[in-house]
């Protein structure tokens, strides 16, 4: 997906300013799906403003300059959901903490304890976060409810993995018993 979709998508739930729009794409409902970074959003509005896709309002503020509030055309929904239509690419996912697993064997094992620990609090965090989401839900989106379930079971299998298996990869470590080397050697 591309930030251009991230976009259309957000906005396909409503009118949003592009603060919104940033704030959902990067650690709102919406960070899940894709990387969007504040630099790509509003060139991104930009084009798809020019592309009639969107609209843009401006809505006046006491004291502060006005605020742009954009909305999805019909064009912008219809171009949406056809890229929706078209086959998915895969699934990415980056983790600093497997590469810190594949690595276990040179690393000490109390790098990797705390690693394991490290991930668990991250898991729970993102617990959390889609737990409370659905609390703080505005809107009774068909497939909110579906996603979001998705993501806890991920989330759930992560933590039970890593409850079940987590010594596994420190006896790695201790069984190497390999010391980090120094940059001066």
């Amino acid at each position: 997906m591309s930030v251009r979709s991230l976009c259309l998508a957000i906005l396909s739930f409503g009118d949003a300013t592009g603060y919104e729009i940033r704030k959902e794409s990067t650690e709102g409902r919406f960070s899940y799906f894709d990387d969007a970074s504040f630099g790509s959003i509003y060139p991104a509005l930009a084009r798809l403003e020019s592309e009639g896709l969107v609209t843009v309002r401006e809505e006046p503020q006491t004291g502060k300059p006005a605020r742009k509030v954009y909305s999805i055309t019909e064009a912008g929904r219809t171009e949406f959901i056809e890229t929706l239509c078209e086959p998915q690419a895969p699934d990415t996912f980056k983790s600093p903490f497997l590469l810190i697993a594949l690595n276990a064997a040179n690393l000490p094992a109390d790098v990797i304890r705390r690693a394991v620990e490290r991930r668990k609090a991250q898991v729970h965090e993102e617990l959390r976060l889609l737990t409370d989401m659905h609390k703080d839900e505005e809107c009774a989106h068909p497939g909110s409810d579906w996603t979001r379930d998705y993501g806890i079971a991920c989330m759930n299998f992560t933590l039970a993995y890593l409850e079940e298996n987590g010594e596994a990869l420190i006896r790695i470590a201790e069984n190497a018993a390999r010391p980090l080397s120094t940059a001066a050697e």
